[in-house]
């Protein structure tokens, strides 16, 4: 349950950083946000790639951003914010500071 309550927690931080232009949705995008020094966490679905998250975890460990795996899937993301992605760029630093302290204890 736990789990369910910090996962909908999540949706409803990254629906708001959304709202607010803080939120890069998929690949070229993080990487643009890297790019620019505006990223400030990367979160990653669980239904992911391997590779595509070997080459996340590349581009954002260049650049010192951190890297979460959640537990969230492609079509949950798209239930929750209207886009299908597997890649999502938290750019505001209270936003990320608060959606890796929701994402504590998944699979890193």
């Amino acid at each position: 349950m736990k789990k369910q309550g910090s996962l909908n927690g999540l949706f409803g931080l990254l629906t708001i950083c959304r709202k607010a232009g803080q939120l890069a949705m998929g690949f070229d995008p993080m990487k643009e946000a890297l790019d620019a020094g505006k990223a400030r966490a990367v979160l990653i679905a669980a239904d992911i790639s391997p590779k595509t998250e070997k080459e996340v975890r590349f581009f954002s460990d260049k650049r010192g951003v951190p890297v979460r795996k959640t537990d969230m899937t492609q079509d949950g993301i798209y239930s929750a914010l209207g886009k299908k992605a597997g890649i999502l760029t938290v750019c505001g630093d209270g936003f990320a500071e608060k959606a890796l302290s929701l994402c504590e204890g998944e699979d890193q």
